[in-house]
């Protein structure tokens, strides 16, 4: 999506007393890191009896990521149930080199399940900062409860991580789920903050090749709030496009011009990088889809919607209903459809793109372009860009079409991409759902972290604007239940057996390293319902 386009949308104002701040040690650990672990710890795809453990090491000062230079090191690794490490429960060793960039990813088994961990690397007896994870819960355990920070949409250039520096500080959370947009692709000034770069980009040039993406890695993981959260609890993640270039699909991006060299390359090379830097796991055909159950209570299934998809259509070329059109691929549609067929009583989707379907054909001219470009919506009956989908109806109605044949309650769409607050429920039909209420499942989007939104892209101030346009689109599409398009923030899933609800606190300014937070909205769906509810 482009910065001037699509990608320009959202910001927020106010700041409620009383939100939690992140302890003094953790910020100043995250802050102060050890030389030789510069980039922090992280830990990630916790299972019943293992979790993936994640550093990076800088051996010599030559050895800076991406230089490809630097001596073969072993590096240790040790997870206790105590933070002094008395009670060692499991270790080993490992070497790592410039052919992986100097990073270390353990997949640490033997643990128990449901059991919270402390874990820690060393580099010729010097130890790194110490991690906290924990395993999921046995796949029948009968759970009351799961607790995840959902985030997506994190620009560098667009301001500060406040949002990770509140997650971070509550001890309720099981873990994070962030749904893509980690990092971003563009050169300095290329995205920033209503065109204003707060924070510049490292490399300065936009990234091509395995160096760039690993160069850009490390910036965000020297950030000390991503690292106070990396280390504080076990990630689940996913990439959404700008993990190497914006509006990618299977075969380019939009992002991606003629005179840099062939797409295959870049995209090996943003892969690669990215399979070094993050806590994920690979299956066994290097992809990232992938399922995690918790207990009885919940399956989460993250979808890849950017390696197998068609080319999203244009206004001149191209029909979003051609049921030739993918968005998973036929093996990732396979396997999604098998896996919501189970017996954990809420099915979470991991979600890069918007699924629910939205019209805009109320919305006034100064909203249009921007809405329809950033959502990849129908703009009267051809798609703007539509990157969502929303422009790959005929896999949307095949996912839709399983739930309702095969009864599949509990299904909630977890969503990030659209800097934007949504909760909606996804209608079978959305022409006939103001009538007969038939719906699949709900769906709750996430706003950014840091990235633009309608207000920065219309250069207004916050609330302005946007309520027009946001009553607008609650008054032509019934199944949304919420829509916010101006605030940063993240959001918090709070899954029991009776219902999943979502909460929306939004930044009292991006722009700021210390930002507050308000907590703006709550919105679930109990049940059996498959609908929001307040």
């Amino acid at each position: 999506m482009t910065p001037t386009t699509r990608r320009t949308f959202l910001r927020t104002s106010a700041v409620a007393g009383g939100a939690l701040l992140v302890p003094a040690a953790l910020a100043a650990r995250a802050a102060a890191a050890v030389p030789q672990f510069a980039h922090g710890v992280a830990s990630g795809d916790p299972l019943p009896d293992r979790v993936l453990l994640w550093t990076r090491v800088t051996p010599t000062p030559e050895s800076t990521p991406g230089s490809g230079v630097g001596p073969s090191v072993e590096v240790r690794w040790e997870v206790a149930l105590d933070a002094a490490f008395a009670d060692v429960v499991s270790s080993g060793a490992v070497t790592t080199g410039p052919e992986r960039d100097h990073t270390v990813k353990v997949d640490a088994g033997g643990l128990a399940p449901a059991t919270a961990y402390h874990y820690r690397f060393l580099l010729d007896g010097v130890a790194s900062a110490t991690g906290r994870t924990a395993t999921a819960p046995a796949p029948d355990a009968d759970v009351d409860g799961l607790k995840l920070g959902l985030v997506s949409c994190s620009n560098w250039q667009a301001g500060y991580f406040s949002s990770y520096r509140h997650l971070a500080a509550r001890a309720d959370l099981d873990g994070v789920l962030h749904v893509g947009d980690y990092l971003y692709e563009y050169p300095v000034g290329g995205y920033g903050a209503r065109g204003v770069t707060i924070r510049p980009h490292v490399p300065a040039h936009e990234m091509l090749t395995l160096a760039d993406y690993r160069q850009r890695h490390a910036l965000y993981k020297s950030d000390p709030d991503l690292q106070a959260l990396h280390a504080a609890k076990p990630w689940f993640i996913t990439w959404d496009d700008h993990e190497y270039a914006n509006d990618a699909w299977s075969d380019g991006a939009e992002n991606h011009q003629p005179g840099e060299g062939p797409w295959s390359a870049r995209k090996a090379a943003a892969h690669q990088a990215y399979f070094e830097w993050m806590p994920v796991r690979q299956g066994p055909k290097g992809e990232i889809y992938r399922r995690f159950r918790w207990g009885r209570l919940a399956e989460l299934s993250l979808l890849d919607l950017r390696s197998y998809r068609s080319k999203q259509t244009t206004p001149s070329q191209g029909d979003p209903n051609d049921p030739a059109r993918t968005i998973t691929g036929d093996p990732q549609m396979a396997w999604l459809k098998s896996g919501l067929v189970t017996d954990a009583r809420w099915k979470l989707v991991g979600n890069s793109v918007m699924v629910t379907p939205i019209s805009l054909s109320n919305i006034e001219s100064r909203f249009l372009e921007a809405l329809g470009e950033l959502l990849g919506l129908p703009v009267g009956s051809v798609a703007a860009n539509a990157d969502a989908w929303d422009g790959y109806t005929a896999d949307r109605q095949e996912l839709l079409g399983h739930l309702k044949d095969n009864r599949i309650g509990n299904t909630v769409f977890l969503t990030g991409d659209i800097h934007t607050s949504w909760g909606a429920d996804v209608p079978l039909d959305r022409s006939s759902y103001w009538w007969n209420g038939n719906s699949a499942a709900v769906e709750f989007v996430t706003p950014s972290v840091t990235s633009d939104n309608i207000d920065d892209l219309l250069n207004v101030p916050p609330r302005s604007l946007s309520p027009v346009a946001e009553a607008a689109l609650a008054a032509r599409n019934w199944h949304l239940k919420y829509v916010e398009l101006d605030s940063h923030g993240y959001s918090v899933v709070d899954v029991s057996r009776a219902r999943v609800q979502v909460d929306w606190y939004y930044l009292a300014d991006r722009l700021s390293p210390t930002s507050g937070v308000r907590h703006a909205k709550s919105l679930a769906t109990l049940s059996g319902t498959q609908k929001v509810s307040s």
